[in-house]
């Protein structure tokens, strides 16, 4: 079939679309009409500011919109993915109370019940339907919320996004919330060739039931709108015919979908009116702006969102999806715009996009993008900015800086971890891990720009949480960079006391004189395994726990070992790391307190997908691959374990090969099935009781090579 030429660019606008819906509606959600214009007016803008809110907040509509799709991966990337597959998806990356959904109770939040019936062995579909749960619970808004990525997977393939999306929608609801999901997601993949919304309203109409309450209420809109002529007439109508008092429940699919209907009917072209008629609308604002926002975005492209106000500037692309995947957490629009249009190639039977500069984590390739990179707060006392630009027939970063005198400097970065204004974010946590780490080679490449004005240094910087939670900046050697002159910065990550980075950059520093002028930034990334030690620091702080991703009952904080955790039943799990992580061994000094097993985890993809090696209750050490609900022993051998002793386990993954050890009985396995596992995190696991350790230790299988000053030396592209 045929792919859009514009496709990776027009998922781009989708994303971001998505996110910019998201985060305008956000600080006012469920707000009525008439709070809305009594207190703040029409959403033209931003609001977070005037209610004390951060800008950059974990979400719902965004954490799941962009992790449900995540099953194409896990379980193939075809057409034919069941809801039983995206079932299995939520319950490896959903962390109970922590992650993704409102937990609002069974039977009060939906997805809150269908993950319980998930939990409870209760496969999708039947999770979700009304068979199980009731119409009420089983019809309220969550099905079309999640459903953005289903569609920007199938450009031009409406019924394909109606499938996907009635798969994923069924695995939480039923009936009428599912049809509005179906819809929906048909015209998102019809808007990649055609930006009439009338044809996209009737191409969505056409795969769900022509007699369902959704597509009746639709054609009473359109009309509605052709006779009305003022939004604010059409959405009383709304209210008095389909309004929140007309359904049970405490979010119905039914009003909010008629709200996104007639912003996209009264504002066909123009992104900013769409946005600021469905918000000001009121009722579920975040998700109903969130879906207008991505369907605006597809159809009228990055052209379109830039056509009104600066809503990109302050997201910088920006975004938080809190999953047990914690490396997957702290992301922004370009890398989920790349990972969702690959997808989609594969899933149109055609070749992958080429990943830009050798597979740099940021490489600005995407017109206008800045993948978080902003201005560091509070530092320095001169004006920097950063914008995307042109450069050597692609695209890049230019930090540009003015009146840098003597002893002076500026500096951008970008999050790779949890940012402070977490502590403000409401009724959803954010699980996340960082995504950079101490021996890991961090490389940037630069280049000064022509007309500059004298001369500068460059530094590459992380800042770093301290004990205290305060931000603590460590910079690399300072590498001079004259006119015009080009060069790639490297410096290995030195040893943090286990302590999280919460952000990297550079700083730029004059060089003798006054300097105005840019530094173009073509690419940051970072490689290699971490060499590293966790532990408790003194004075603890809070960012060095929230660092990991806690899928247990209990994660102590007044047992003297750093890591004590409890689980009360079946299978708990504490994740640090990412899926860049391959090759590595992780060691520890662990205490079976009591339990049926625990031990060390590798190559983790969230709760229910890794390698461990465990201490078995029963006398006996394993090597077990976790995929889903199976366990599978690939090694094992008779080992005493005995409650409140000290064991030495060590795991080591290379390849197909995974080693594990007990005070130094070594076994061995290989996995070469289709069910192996390439990369992920590690992890400290135990079943049905507690385990505690006083460190974990991640290194390379072998020795790294220590950095020479040779590697700090120029390298000219």
């Amino acid at each position: 079939m045929t792919i859009p030429q514009d496709y990776l660019e027009r998922v781009y606008a989708g994303v971001l679309g998505k996110l910019i819906g998201v985060f305008l509606g956000r600080p006012f959600e469920q707000w009525t009409h008439q709070r809305i214009m009594r207190e703040l007016g029409p959403i033209e803008y931003y609001v977070h500011e005037r209610l004390g809110e951060p800008l950059i907040v974990t979400d719902d509509d965004v954490a799941g919109t962009f992790t449900f799709v995540r099953a194409l991966e896990d379980y193939g990337v075809s057409p034919d993915l069941s809801a039983e597959d995206i079932g299995k998806a939520w319950l490896n990356y959903i962390v109970e109370e922590k992650s993704i959904l409102w937990w609002g109770g069974n039977g009060n939040s939906t997805e809150h019940t269908a993950w319980i019936n998930l939990k409870n062995g209760i496969a999708a579909p039947h999770s979700g339907s009304i068979a199980t749960n009731g119409s009420t619970v089983a019809e309220q808004i969550g099905a079309q919320i999640f459903i953005d990525g289903w569609a920007l997977v199938s450009p031009c393939r409406p019924e394909l996004a109606a499938r996907l999306a009635k798969e994923a929608g069924s695995v939480s609801h039923d009936g009428e919330s599912v049809y509005a999901a179906m819809l929906w997601a048909a015209m998102e993949a019809e808007a990649f060739r055609s930006s009439d919304i009338d044809h996209l309203l009737d191409v969505g109409l056409s795969v769900i039931p022509p007699q369902c309450l959704i597509a009746r209420m639709i054609a009473d809109i359109r009309q509605w709108c052709k006779t009305d002529g003022d939004w604010l007439v059409t959405r009383q109508r709304i209210e008095d015919q389909y309004g929140y008092a007309q359904y049970p429940g405490n979010c119905h699919v039914v009003p909010n979908h008629a709200l996104m209907i007639m912003a996209v009917l009264y504002a066909p072209d123009d992104f900013q009116r769409a946005q600021m008629i469905v918000n000001t609308a009121g009722w579920d604002t975040d998700c109903n702006a969130g879906n207008v926002g991505c369907l605006m975005g597809i159809m009228l492209g990055l052209d379109g969102i830039d056509a009104g106000p600066d809503f990109r500037g302050p997201v910088a692309d920006r975004m938080l999806i809190s999953s047990a995947d914690g490396g997957n957490s702290i992301n922004d629009a370009v890398r989920v715009a790349y990972y969702l249009a690959n997808l989609g190639l594969v899933l149109a039977g055609q070749a992958t996009l080429e990943a830009p500069k050798s597979g740099a984590q940021f490489h600005f390739s995407l017109r206008g993008s800045r993948q978080g990179f902003r201005p560091q707060d509070g530092y320095g006392q001169h004006p920097v900015s950063v914008d995307n630009v042109e450069h050597k027939g692609g695209r890049a970063l230019a930090m540009r800086y003015e009146a840098l005198g003597p002893g002076q400097s500026a500096a951008i970065t970008t999050p790779v971890f949890t940012p402070r204004e977490v502590v403000k974010m409401k009724v959803y946590d954010l699980m996340a891990t960082p995504l950079v780490y101490p021996g890991q080679v961090l490389r940037a490449a630069v280049a000064a720009g022509d007309g500059n004005i004298g001369d500068v240094e460059v530094r590459l910087r992380i800042r770093v949480y301290d004990e205290h939670d305060a931000l603590r900046t460590i910079g690399s050697d300072a590498f001079p960079l004259s006119c015009g002159q080009e060069r790639v910065l490297e410096w290995r990550i030195p040893d943090l006391g286990g302590q999280p980075i919460a952000e990297i950059g550079l700083a730029v520093a004059a060089r003798g004189k006054r300097s105005d002028g840019e530094v173009i930034v073509d690419y940051v990334r970072w490689d290699g395994a971490p060499e590293l030690e966790l532990r408790r620091p003194e004075g603890e702080g809070t960012f060095w726990r929230m660092a990991w991703v806690n899928g247990v009952s209990f994660f102590s904080k007044r047992f003297p070992p750093s890591f004590r955790i409890s689980q009360d039943r079946g299978d708990g799990i504490i994740i640090h790391g990412t899926r860049q992580w391959t090759d590595y061994k992780v060691e520890s000094t662990v205490m079976l307190h009591l339990g049926t097993a625990g031990g060390l985890a590798a190559r983790v993809q969230g709760l229910r997908r890794y390698y461990a090696v465990r201490l078995v209750r029963t006398g006996s050490l394993q090597i077990v691959r976790v995929r889903d609900e199976v366990t599978t022993v690939l090694a094992e051998t008779a080992f005493p374990v005995t409650l409140e002793t000290k064991v030495n386990l060590r795991l080591t993954v290379e390849g197909q090969r995974i080693v594990g050890s007990a005070d130094g009985l070594t076994i061995e396995a290989r996995d070469d099935s289709d069910n192996a596992l390439a990369s992920g995190g590690i992890g400290l696991v135990v079943s049905d009781g507690a385990i505690s350790t006083p460190s974990i230790r991640v290194s390379a299988n072998k020795k790294a090579t220590e950095v020479t000053s040779k590697e700090f030396a120029d390298v000219v592209r």
